[in-house]
C-alpha cells in the first residue's frame, strides 16, 4: 500500500479519476465504489476521502470530465460546417455518436442522484448549461425573429427529443421498435423539428 507522501494531493486526484472512469467502462457506472477505486490506486478509502468530499464528489468530477469530452467533441465536429441546418443536425449526430462510444460514462452523467436536498454545485452546473448554450447559439441563425427566451426554448425541446432517442437507443429499446439507424431517426426528427422552427420564426 503506497503512502500519502508518495503523490501529492493532484497527483492523487488525477489517479484516481481515471481509474474510477476505467472502472465505469469496464464495469459499468453501478460497479463504482470508493473501495474499488482506492485499491484501484493503491491508497486507502481514507486516503481518498482527503481528496474528494464523498463518493458523490468523486462521481460528479467524473461526469465533469465525461461533459467536457463531449463539448469537445461536438466543437470539433462542427468545425468543418457552414451550414447552419447542417450544424445544428451534427451537435445531435456528435451527442448519439459519444453516447454511444462511451455508453456507462454518459449514464452515469444522467443517473447519478445526489442525496435529497443537496444541489449539484455551481461549477458543474456551468458545464451543463454550457451544452445548452452550445446548441442555442448554433440554433439563433435559424430562429429568425425570436428573441433569446424563445431560442432557449427551443434548444431545449430539440435537445429533449435527441437525449430521449439516446436514451431508447443505449436501452435497446429502439431495435424492439424497428429502428434500424438511431442516427437516421435522430437527423429525421431534428430536420422535421428544425424546418418548423425556421418556417414560424421568420414572421
Amino acid at each position: 500500500m503506497a503512502r500519502r507522501s508518495d503523490h501529492s494531493r493532484e497527483e492523487i486526484r488525477e489517479m484516481a479519476l481515471e481509474a474510477a472512469e476505467r472502472l465505469i467502462a469496464e464495469q459499468g457506472s453501478k460497479a463504482l465504489s470508493a473501495r474499488k477505486v482506492a485499491t484501484a490506486i493503491g491508497y486507502t478509502v481514507g486516503t481518498l476521502y482527503l481528496v474528494f468530499e464523498n463518493l458523490d464528489d468523486l462521481i460528479l468530477q467524473v461526469n465533469a470530465r465525461t461533459l467536457d469530452r463531449l463539448h469537445a467533441r461536438m466543437l470539433e465536429e462542427l468545425a468543418p460546417l457552414d451550414d447552419p441546418m447542417e450544424r445544428v443536425l451534427q451537435l445531435g449526430h456528435s451527442y448519439i455518436g459519444f453516447a454511444n462510444d462511451h455508453p456507462h460514462h454518459w449514464e452515469l452523467v444522467f443517473e447519478h442522484r445526489l442525496p435529497p436536498g443537496k444541489q449539484p454545485p455551481q461549477w458543474f452546473r456551468d458545464k451543463v448549461r454550457r451544452m445548452f448554450a452550445l446548441v442555442e447559439r448554433e440554433l439563433k441563425p435559424l430562429a429568425g425573429n425570436r428573441d433569446s427566451q424563445a431560442i432557449s426554448r427551443g434548444a431545449a425541446a430539440l435537445w429533449s427529443g435527441v437525449h430521449g432517442i439516446c436514451i431508447l437507443a443505449i436501452g435497446g429499446q429502439l431495435e424492439v421498435a424497428g429502428v434500424d439507424s438511431v442516427q437516421s431517426l435522430t437527423r429525421s426528427l431534428m430536420r422535421n423539428y428544425l424546418t418548423g422552427f425556421r418556417t414560424n420564426g421568420s414572421s
